[in-house]
């Protein structure tokens, strides 16, 4: 389906090409082999692949390691115990995905799930242990104990330790932080790198062979997620006005369980702790899940969430809570250092007192389609990761499956990548002639922060767990407004290019939920709370239309 069909006039010919403007003559200029956009599990992956003597740059948005990634708790699934099988993976992700999974895909993964897994131990990734051997445990959706973790509940920032330590010890590497990826370069329909803005060199053209795009999530466009602040949705934006259709963006997938204390900041409490035992419970005590779900507390994400929020709605109480406190408390602090440290800052003692949550936005399955080695549909750009819709998550993505995403596609894109890369090293890599004029600066200031917080709380009540007809096209309503006097402006600071990006991304999200009139997976529509067969193998596809001109 295409965006023509889907994207209402006004917002369309609200978006421009560029961000900002510039000219070849006027700012800085770089060469590299393969440029790597993003810094997390994808994107250093990815680089980990491409072999010496190819150049890579690696360009990332804060600090190195600044990801979705380093804060995952949970682990990484892979069939590892003597009792599971990759027939029995491969069934539960298809089961969890809604119909919308590719089976190619599925397979694939999972099935150098255990190599991967055994790549990041010899990389030094420091897993858990139990007797000596790999500690596995369980997570909603999973039918076998198959997720590896290290220090507990600090998977993420254990893997990103050894990968990181491996990055900086590659001499053809080169990292880039603090750099705003800004669009890609595009010339005669391929793409020949990306305009970055660093905050000590300010405008550069990085002109590169190949691109890899591993920009990650979009959680910070929700009132509520798990996300840290760089998630703002750059890279599909950035695809997005590239002119590539961004596929499957209704699937935004929130973690039912997210530390819920006024005033705070959230924080993921990890599935992992219903995997280990813990009940949900609302303010009276009662253990609801079973009136929603034979599976009770492992049941898949979406279950969980659309639960508590029907439980919340019952009890008219701003949170439900999880409830350890049967379990053995010293095995609790031991099993989840990190929870216990951040609970106790609020004086709750996860063993003995009930933690109190609600559902965040967690995890983007929708993303820029690509193939089977990252590649998308334009020349010379490759992705991996969180960015991506590759096919694995389908219309819900299975605990502890993106990390492993990551590796896999990081993996097979950075070869792919290289492979072409050295396939043309005769070409000469040169600067060519694209540029973007300045507009007139719109005098009327606008108060940024006011319109960031706006649209997180309308995404929040529109476009969050539950969605209708009704509620979609007062956010489309209020999305065109923003958008109207918003994109047009061209902002020199990043602030204003997180916003641009944040409402381009939220647009196709509202069109996308509008134009799949069912429930299938995260995607929960009360106006239509079935899923519709005729709609199984359906994806819902927005573009940008391409104009035509040399630098579109």
């Amino acid at each position: 389906m295409s965006s023509e069909e889907l994207c209402s006039y006004s917002f369309q010919s609200a978006v421009p090409r560029y961000l900002v403007p510039f000219h070849p003559g006027r700012v800085l200029h770089r060469f590299t082999d393969v440029l790597v956009l993003g810094g997390g599990i994808a994107g250093l992956r990815s680089a980990l692949e491409v072999p010496p003597p190819l150049s890579v740059i690696v360009v990332t948005k804060d600090a190195m390691g600044e990801s979705n990634s380093r804060w995952a708790q949970g682990g990484i699934a892979g069939v590892l115990g003597p009792d599971d099988r990759f027939e029995n993976h491969v069934e539960d992700t298809l089961r969890a995905g809604g119909s919308l999974c590719e089976r190619a895909v599925v397979e694939m993964v999972i099935r150098e799930a255990p190599n991967r897994i055994q790549e990041l131990i010899g990389w030094g990734t420091r897993f858990d242990k139990e007797k000596g051997a790999l500690a596995l445990g369980r997570e909603g959706g999973h039918s076998h104990h198959r997720i590896v973790h290290a220090l507990g509940d600090a998977t993420g920032k254990e893997m990103m330790r050894a990968i990181g330590e491996r990055v900086q010890a590659m001499k053809n590497l080169e990292t880039l932080t603090s750099c705003f990826t800004l669009d890609l370069l595009v010339h005669q329909q391929k793409c020949c790198g990306a305009l970055v803005w660093h905050e000590r060199l300010g405008k550069v053209m990085i002109w590169a062979r190949e691109t890899i795009l591993c920009t990650g999530g979009i959680g910070q466009l929700y009132r509520e997620s798990t996300n840290p602040l760089v998630a703002t949705g750059d890279g599909h934006a950035l695809v997005y006005r590239a002119g590539l259709p961004l596929r499957d963006m209704e699937f935004m997938q929130f973690h039912p369980t997210v530390l819920y204390i006024a005033g705070s900041g959230r924080s993921l409490i990890t599935e992992a702790v219903r995997g280990e035992g813990a009940h949900l419970v609302d303010k009276n005590g009662y253990r609801f899940m079973s009136d929603y779900d034979a599976r009770g507390e492992l049941a898949p994400r979406d279950v969980v969430s659309q639960a508590i929020v029907s439980q919340m709605e019952k009890t008219h109480h701003a949170s439900v809570y999880l409830d350890l406190t049967h379990m053995d408390a010293e095995q609790v602090r031991q099993r989840f250092p990190g929870i216990a440290e951040r609970c106790v800052k609020f004086d709750i003692d996860i063993a003995k007192d009930w933690i109190p949550i609600r559902p965040g936005a967690h995890y983007m399955i929708g993303g820029v389609t690509i193939d089977l080695n990252g590649k998308t549909s334009m020349e010379g750009l490759w992705a991996a990761g969180e960015v991506t819709s590759s096919g694995l998550h389908g219309a819900n993505r299975l605990a502890s499956n993106s990390l492993l995403e990551g590796l896999v596609f990081g993996a097979h894109a950075g070869r792919e990548a290289g492979r072409s890369a050295a396939a043309r090293q005769s070409e000469r890599l040169e600067a060519l002639p694209l540029e973007n004029p300045a507009v007139p600066p719109d005098p009327e200031p606008l108060d940024l922060a006011d319109i960031r917080n706006s649209l997180k709380s309308l995404m929040w009540r529109h476009v969050g767990v539950r969605r209708s007809q009704e509620g979609l096209e007062e956010a489309a309503r209020a999305v065109d407004q923003w958008c109207r006097y918003v994109l047009p402006r061209q902002f020199e600071h990043p602030e204003g290019w997180e916003l641009q990006s944040m409402l381009t991304v939220g647009r196709t999200m509202i069109e996308s939920a509008l134009a799949r009139p069912e429930s299938r997976g995260v995607h929960l529509r009360t106006d239509f709370p079935q899923s519709n067969d005729a709609l199984g193998r359906h994806h819902v596809s927005v573009r940008r239309p391409v104009l035509g001109s040399a630098g579109s």
